[in-house]
């Protein structure tokens, strides 16, 4: 399925192509990256295109998957946005779209994430069809729980564990989104 083209005035995000691999394995083998993600970083280029076609493989099995976050002014991949239809139970939910995002380290601390959720938000909520969006990070990791709960303006519901990983679980309706912005 297509995916869209979002333009925010220091991002382009589109969708994941093969030729994305090298950032995505900038992005995925720093361990410093991978602190709040399991600390399993991946080891070698063909993980990474691997990653990609799983992510393109959920562009046609579900229609939606994490998105390519570029940056205008350099044309350089410096992370992924966006959506995972996540269909397994996770937290006690299934079939939920989930916000994420994930930079590589050399821009963090810049707003692309919290410019990226926005921007991803507003199509979502404006083009998708889930009337809820949800979000989830490792609870030591202040900065993505602070742009999902104070940014973004997620409510939270819970704490919970994902795999070995002790975790804060956030919700906001399409409604609650439209009338905020």
């Amino acid at each position: 399925m297509q995916q869209p083209t979002i333009e925010t005035p220091r991002l382009l995000i589109r969708e994941l192509i093969d030729t994305d691999a090298d950032g995505m394995f900038a992005l995925d083998s720093n361990a410093n990256v991978h602190r709040y993600l399991g600390n399993n970083p991946i080891k070698a280029i063909e993980e990474a295109k691997d990653i990609i076609g799983k992510v393109r493989k959920q562009y046609e099995d579900l229609g939606i998957g994490r998105w390519a976050m570029i940056e205008r002014n350099s044309g350089e991949f410096i992370g992924w946005t966006g959506f995972k239809l996540n269909m397994e139970p996770v937290n006690g939910y299934h079939n939920f779209l989930d916000l994420g995002y994930r930079l590589r380290e050399e821009f963090w601390g810049k707003g692309y994430a919290t410019e990226s959720a926005f921007a991803s938000m507003n199509y979502i909520c404006t083009h998708g069809k889930h009337d809820s969006i949800y979000g989830m990070a490792e609870i030591d990791n202040e900065a993505s729980n602070f742009i999902l709960n104070k940014k973004v303006g997620m409510r939270f519901v819970n704490s919970f564990m994902y795999d070995t990983a002790h975790c804060h679980f956030y919700e906001i309706t399409k409604a609650e989104w439209l009338a905020k912005n």
